[in-house]
Formats: C-alpha cells, structure tokens, sequence
C-alpha cells in the first residue's frame, strides 16, 4: 500500500536528489533535502483539506485533481512561480531570468541579494497573515492551550490580524529595512521597497482569500441544490437533472481544490528564498516536496486517518509563523539555512509526538473504562 501510494515520490526522490549532486555536489544535495522536508511540513495541512475535499468527490473528479492538478500544483506553482518573483523583483523577463539563473548565477544572485527585501517582505506578510488567521481562530482542539485560549478570545475582534500584520510590517520597514545589507556590503535605506512589497503580500493573501471563500460558498450552494434535485428526481423518476449539478458541483470542488493549493503553494515557494536563491535547487526541492504532498493526500483519502494526529496542522501553522518572522529578519540580518530549514520540522515532530501522546491517553482511559464496567458486571453476577 505504502509503496504503491508513494512509489511515484520515491522515484523523483532519488532522480531529484541526483541531479542535486551533479549540478552542486553534496551542498545541494543538502539543500534541495532541506528544501523537500520544508515543503512537506508547510504543505501537511494542506494535503489533510485536499483529503477532507477529496473524499467527497467521483473517482473520475479525484483523478482529475491527481493528474491535471498535480501539474498545476508542481510546474505552476513549484517551478515557474520562483521565475516569475524573481523576475518582477529584478525587473526581467521570465526567460531572461532563466537563462540568468543557469548560465550567470553571479549575476543572477547579486539580482536576486538586490531584490531579497522585497521579496522577504511580500512573503513575510503573507505567511504571517495564514499564521495569525489560524491562531486568532476559536478551535475545539487546542494544542498549546495556555497560548491558544486567550488568542482565540483576542481574535473575536474584527480585523485584528491585518492590523497587526501591518504593525509588524510597519517595525521591519523602520527597523530591518533602513539599513538593509545589499550586494557589495554597503547599507541601503529599502523601508519604501519593504512598505510596498509588504502591503503586496497582505492584498494577495486577502485576494487568495477572497477566491477561496468564494468558490467554497459556491460549492455548499451546489450541494445544496444537488441535494433539492435528488429528491426532486427521486420524486419524478428523473435523475439526470441530478447527474449534472452533481458535475458542477464537482467542477467547483475542483476549482476550489486548486485555488487552496496555490494559497499553500506561496508559503512553501517564498520559505525556499529564506534557504536558497539558486532557482534550480529550489526547483528540485519543491517539487520532490509537491509529490509528497500529492502522495500524503491519496494515503489520507484511501486510509481515512485525517483525524488521527490532530496537533499537526498547529505544528504546521506554528512553522508557518516562525518562517514569517524568520524573512523578516533577513532583510537585514543573514540567518543560517540549517536554522530556518530545522525549526519547522521541530515543530511539526514535537505536534506529532503530542498526537501520539494524547492518543496514547485517550486509548489509556477508554481501556480503564472498559475493565472497570466488567468489574461491575462480574460483581454484579
């Protein structure tokens, strides 16, 4: 089962991995590794919504999104997206920048060190705002809950994480951008740069959002009427009517399925620029990191353990988080890619091994109840 889940991963693994060593000796291999397990750990929480969607959907619906979807998600998103932050950031033309990245990686990193505060600051903003907005929501299950309770409460207010977002953004243009490190060790003023890039980052989210939220709505007033037509057809012998909203109601799971992975994707892309600006290892890294993902979400639908590690997607997000504030800072300061590579994957076993403990507890009192009703009935008896 395991091996026919994640055969295909295994396989880009090992070809991934490789050409890492060809084209950068152990180094790369090193940092495309990074890489992959960052992108496995930012994008956990999303293969478990992809396997909540998915579930629901056809088989032929669920091909569709494995297939198409994961073309979309890896050579769209994983690979030209890097391209395209690159060359908006350094004002060049995507296949300009490309053939930069490959045969001048001199110049194309001294383009990509002169664009770094922008592009930290429009990622920043936007992994924090996917961090705040999860931790100000109010949740049943709470993992760190001396922390969770009183933010689940704060966040009651309107608009509290794009007040503070902008706060922060407002400290890292003041602070880090004033005197940003550029190519060649002088000092820059880039709180301008910064500001603008910032406040990109913060629309796109809210945009990414927006589709989200709109074609998730979409999608309950199609099961809605899909619900009305099946009984309605059930009534009158005529279930095609059915058969076709069902399809549009599919179609829009589809849709919605595509816009949540490239809101996820952005976290995993703009995270691989705290590690490497070598638009070839982020490359490999990612996209070993997306078949993962698209693994992670087929043994998920076909095994039906979303609910078995509920800590996870607060590890997840907490990553998240660490990442953003970790961008920030390095539009001034340089932190070590071993820093920003291991906090994430900390967080994500230290929530999994709370999972296992509290299923361990669950599992403990669930069999102290049991022995003691059979003590009653022995005694009774």
């Amino acid at each position: 089962m395991v091996l026919k889940t994640f055969g295909w991963s295994f396989a880009v693994t090992a070809l991934g991995l490789v050409a890492a060593v060809l084209y950068g000796g152990w180094t790369a291999f090193g940092v495309v590794a990074i890489l992959s397990v960052l992108e496995i750990s930012l994008s956990f929480d999303n293969a478990v919504v992809n396997a909540g969607i998915l579930k629901k959907m056809s088989a032929f619906w669920q091909k569709i999104f494995l297939t198409i979807g994961i073309l979309i998600a890896v050579f769209g998103m994983r690979l030209v997206f890097p391209v395209v932050i690159v060359a908006l950031s350094a004002q060049l033309g995507p296949i300009e920048a490309v053939d930069l990245a490959l045969t001048d990686k001199d110049q194309y990193q001294q383009y990509v060190t002169d664009a770094h505060p922008s592009i930290a600051a429009f990622g920043g903003m936007f992994l924090l705002m996917i961090f705040l907005d999860f931790i100000f929501e109010d949740r049943d299950i709470k993992w760190l809950k001396w922390l969770e309770r009183p933010l689940a409460k704060l966040g009651k207010v309107d608009m509290l994480s794009v007040c503070i977002a902008l706060i922060v953004l407002l400290i890292s243009a003041m602070t880090f951008a004033t005197h940003a490190h550029q190519h060649g060790g002088t000092h820059v003023d880039k709180a301008e740069t910064v500001l603008l890039a910032g406040i990109g980052g913060l629309i796109t989210y809210m945009i990414v959002g927006g589709l989200s939220g709109y074609f998730e709505d979409k999608l309950e007033e199609e099961e809605e009427r899909e619900h009305e037509a099946e009984e309605e057809a059930a009534r009158s012998g005529k279930p095609r009517s059915a058969v076709v909203i069902a399809g549009k109601a599919a179609f829009f799971m589809f849709l919605y399925l595509e816009v949540l992975d490239a809101s996820f994707s952005f976290d995993g892309v703009i995270g691989a620029f705290a590690i490497t600006n070598d638009i070839v290892l982020m490359a490999l890294g990612l996209g070993i990191g997306a078949m993962y993902v698209r693994s992670l979400t087929v043994y998920l639908v076909r095994q039906g353990t979303l609910d078995d590690y509920v800590y996870l997607e607060h590890g997840a997000h907490y990553a998240i988080g660490a990442l953003a504030m970790i961008l920030l800072v390095t539009i001034r300061y340089e932190i070590n890619e071993f820093i920003t590579g291991s906090v994430g994957v900390i967080l994500i076993a230290w929530s999994f091994w709370s999972s296992v403990r509290r299923n361990r507890a669950i599992a403990a009192a669930e069999g102290d109840a049991g022995s003691d009703s059979k003590t009653e009935v022995s005694s009774g008896v």
